[in-house]
């Protein structure tokens, strides 16, 4: 029933948009053998909205891989830039909750690292159709650019945040964990706790030797259900771990994992001396930053997927603006 539910919704919009085509047509037709100079205005917002909805359902048919359609685990980690990067991380995390509610995404943090000032890491599961086709462009390094209001001095700051997103793989791809490979450690959740959820070593840490890979949950009272999720995590890390070994691309699914500092990031968000929100790669841009900040992001998203689409590079480059002062 979900693979139907998925069919209609790539094929009902196009035959809806062949509709609107005729009914223009028709309307235009109809103008021209009566003259009516007023058919002009009504035509345009027509064709405005029907080249919105031909864009976006092409869009849609860029997202063919077979993982595309599936939900994702996003994670947010912080690099350089001390307290002010533990804020950006907390900043980021929200944006993209912030977009997740939108598009009416369910939405569950599945661990999280507090430290001064914000958060040094995230895990989250963003649920819905097509959501990891959408979002594995952000895989990368994000780099803020403000006045720090950590600095009494009041100067601008250069921070930076990882981000890692990663396909929640489904029962109909297989990847085989040898037991004896992993190792389990059982921990006490951190946060601010209640009757439960500190008293007992609720919290999983897996760590698959072979490859180094370590996944933690503790966003459930129960260690069982900790561990399902952790797994779930675990395969897709290693999902992951083995299509890039195969196809020897870094960047196939979470991006090309580079230092999370200078030179290395994919988007830069300067709030001064100006506001801007810059992808580094395809070049889009928006001026409007705290729309971005409360989740307007899909022109980013959009922009990624039809420059892989038309194969241009998306290698992103090193730039002056916004550096520190």
């Amino acid at each position: 029933m979900n693979d139907i539910k998925l069919l209609k919704g790539r094929v009902e919009p196009w035959e809806q948009l062949q509709k609107d085509v005729a009914d223009m047509e028709t309307l235009y037709e109809l103008g021209m053998e009566e003259g009516d100079q007023g058919v002009e205005d009504e035509l345009r917002e027509l064709y405005e909205k029907a080249n919105a909805e031909y864009e976006h359902q092409s869009i849609l048919n860029l997202l063919s891989d077979e993982v595309d359609k599936n939900d994702c685990f996003l994670s947010v980690h912080a690099g350089a830039g001390g307290t002010e990067a533990c804020d950006w991380t907390f900043m980021l995390s929200r944006m993209y909750q912030r977009w997740a509610e939108r598009h009416g995404y369910a939405l569950e943090v599945l661990s999280e690292e507090e430290a001064e000032g914000g958060l040094k890491s995230i895990n989250m599961r963003i649920s819905g159709d097509y959501v990891y086709g959408y979002t594995k462009g952000e895989a990368g390094v994000h780099r803020l650019v403000r006045i720090s209001p950590f600095d009494a001095n009041a100067r601008r700051h250069t921070s930076f945040a990882s981000v890692y997103v990663f396909p929640v793989l489904d029962d109909s791809i297989e990847v085989k964990i040898d037991p004896k490979d992993l190792r389990v450690d059982t921990f006490r959740a951190g946060g601010k706790g209640g009757q439960h959820v500190n008293k007992t070593e609720s919290a999983v840490r897996f760590t698959h030797i072979p490859t180094g890979i370590v996944v933690q949950c503790e966003s459930e009272r129960s260690q069982l259900m900790n561990r399902a999720t952790a797994m779930s995590i675990l395969r897709s890390r290693l999902y992951e771990y083995y299509k890039e070994q195969q196809e020897k691309e870094n960047s196939k699914f979470a991006g090309e994992k580079k230092a999370i500092s200078f030179g290395s990031q994919i988007r830069s968000y300067v709030f001064q001396p100006y506001t801007m929100v810059k992808d580094l790669r395809t070049r889009y841009s928006v001026g409007n930053i705290q729309a971005v900040m409360d989740g307007e992001i899909d022109g980013f998203l959009d922009a990624y997927l039809s420059a892989k689409w038309k194969g241009l590079p998306l290698d992103s480059a090193d730039e002056d603006e916004g550096d520190d002062a």
